[in-house]
């Protein structure tokens, strides 16, 4: 599994192997980051499991869809490295993945 560096909402930050083969919504939440809110359940229909992904990691994910898009226009905390978590697959390819968890979650 890879290991994911994440600072959360506080600033804390925490490094973690996920234990889900799912999707990064899903080991985040399974990690205990509770900043996390998924109210959808990955259903990509609410953004409340937005992150910022480090910039240097943005060609290893998949490409952002019209949905995502969309719905990331909705945070006040959007940047250009913005993502839904629920929409990047856990893979060795994110080993070493920097994220931050904006404000709202």
């Amino acid at each position: 599994m890879p290991t994911i560096t994440v600072t959360d909402q506080s600033g804390a930050v925490r490094t973690f192997e996920p234990m889900t083969t799912g999707t990064l919504m899903e080991a985040l939440r399974e990690a205990g980051f509770d900043d996390i809110l998924a109210l959808c359940g990955g259903n990509r229909s609410c953004a409340t499991c937005h992150v910022i992904i480090d910039p240097e990691f943005s060609g290893r994910l998949p490409d952002l869809g019209d949905d995502e898009d969309d719905l990331l226009d909705s945070s006040d905390y959007r940047v250009a490295s913005s993502r839904l978590s629920c929409q990047i697959p856990v893979t060795q390819n994110l080993d070493g993945l920097a994220l931050t968890i904006p404000p709202e979650g």
